[in-house]
């Protein structure tokens, strides 16, 4: 062998170790950014899950609220109602003592109880109290205390002054109680 042809043999080898290292090399790059774009697809999903959470709550918050807007949405004409149903009470109590006015009472009865009837269709309820109930701040408005006649109506309800409402599960207006002290 000549040393032209050792130096062509040389310089193949050479060639190829460096030609291998190249494709190496280009393989370990490809690698690693194929495992970037992963991770960039990762991170998108993420972001993009995180979102859709997100966007799902507000939907369901804002469904809640519409709901509950809409629920109360009548809350002021109610409570300019409720005058007007304790008078009919008052009066119907009024009424009841005097017998020669049974037809007025029937009448006025009447129109009461449509009254009623429409207002609780429109989602009005009457709180039902009950004279001996315990006393909950939280449900009742305290008018006065007086002395408790027996010794278990301390704390407890002894007279309902006033009725309370609720307008679906809200309270809009409290029942004035009178409670042993």
């Amino acid at each position: 062998m000549s040393k032209k042809d050792k130096k062509n043999i040389e310089s193949e080898q050479t060639e190829n170790v460096h030609t291998e290292t190249v494709d190496v090399e280009e393989t370990i790059e490809e690698q690693t950014v194929e495992e970037k774009l992963q991770d960039e697809i990762k991170q998108e999903k993420d972001k993009f899950l995180r979102l859709f959470a997100e966007f799902e709550n507000y939907k369901r918050r804002t469904s809640k609220e519409r709901i509950d807007l809409f629920s109360t949405a009548s809350e002021d004409v109610m409570l300019s109602l409720l005058p007007i149903l304790d008078d009919f009470e008052r009066a119907l109590t009024h009424i009841e003592e005097d017998k020669e006015a049974e037809e007025l009472r029937k009448g006025v009865l009447l129109i009461y109880q449509k009254l009623v009837n429409t207002l609780e269709q429109k989602g009005l309820k009457a709180m039902v109290i009950k004279k001996g109930d315990d006393f909950n701040a939280d449900n009742h408005e305290a008018i006065t205390q007086i002395a408790a006649p027996t010794n278990d109506l301390k704390g407890k309800i002894i007279d309902v002054v006033e009725k309370g409402y609720k307008l679906g599960e809200k309270i809009i207006r409290f029942p004035k109680v009178v409670i042993g002290q």
